[in-house]
């Protein structure tokens, strides 16, 4: 059993989570810990809230009962102030990318630098194209405008936003969502490469076999309103739970297994 001084640290801790809207319940009972430094996925089938998790962990949507915490803080009567506080400790990639149409891509990585800090235009700029270049974006994009971007150009600068702060924690929710092969593995790379080189603690959502295989160090699956397991992709590929099974069998299971899970070296 871990002491209590090398049991990792978690970074969110969520306890007994109801989730209702209306008649409808989403979470009930569901309790749920990411430690620090890891790459945590959660999984689902439609409808089971994977989404309206990650709204409660970034304080978009409060749980209808229990509690949660990020990076040591309560959220459930959390002041304006120390909300805005907290946001600049993490970043979040949404699924659709969130960038501005009517800014460039260099104008839509440093806007968070430009709304949470003091920093003077040129090293806001300057800070903006270090980001870019992180995410392995090319110079000539910066000038560019969102709707000018391919779909792997356009998560990868959503992901420099989301960097843009160097937060703590990062969520990612369908990093890989809309790709092609080539592209989604090239992001596969990147979320360890960042987490490898910056210590970050990332949350994504997805439901993309092989990105669990190749980048999850823990996966969380939800079913039936609460977490029915948890565990590494090999662990959880041995049990015989209902909820966890659709993932590892049919054509599409059985697939992403065949790949070779990447080891850190």
């Amino acid at each position: 059993m871990p002491t209590l001084k090398n049991r990792p640290e978690s970074v969110i801790n969520m306890h007994q989570i109801a989730t209702r809207f209306g008649d409808h319940t989403v979470h009930q009972h569901l309790d749920l810990q990411v430690q620090r430094g890891e790459i945590f996925a959660v999984i689902g089938g439609s409808g089971s809230g994977k989404s309206t998790l990650l709204r409660e962990m970034i304080l978009l949507q409060k749980p209808s009962a229990g509690t949660v915490q990020v990076l040591g803080v309560p959220l459930e009567e959390i002041e304006d102030i120390e909300a805005l506080a907290l946001r600049q400790r993490w970043g979040v990639m949404f699924q659709q990318g969130g960038l501005f149409g009517s800014l460039t891509v260099l104008e839509n990585v440093g806007l968070p630098l430009h709304e949470h800090t003091d920093l003077g235009d040129k090293l806001i700029d300057d800070i903006a194209r270090w980001k870019l270049s992180m995410v392995g974006l090319k110079p000539e994009v910066e000038s560019q405008y969102p709707s000018e971007l391919s779909g792997g150009m356009m998560k990868r600068a959503s992901l420099a936003r989301a960097l843009a702060l160097d937060p703590e924690l990062l969520f990612l929710d369908e990093p890989t969502a809309g790709l092609d092969p080539n592209s989604a593995a090239g992001v596969d790379t990147l979320v360890r490469e960042l987490r490898d080189l910056y210590g970050l603690t990332v949350v994504m959502i997805t439901h993309d076999l092989d990105l669990l295989w190749q980048v999850a160090d823990r996966v969380a699956v939800l079913g039936d309103g609460r977490v029915q397991a948890v565990g590494s992709m090999q662990e959880l590929s041995q049990l015989d739970n209902p909820w966890v099974r659709p993932f590892f069998d049919g054509p599409r299971g059985r697939s992403a297994q065949k790949e070779p899970a990447w080891k850190p070296s």
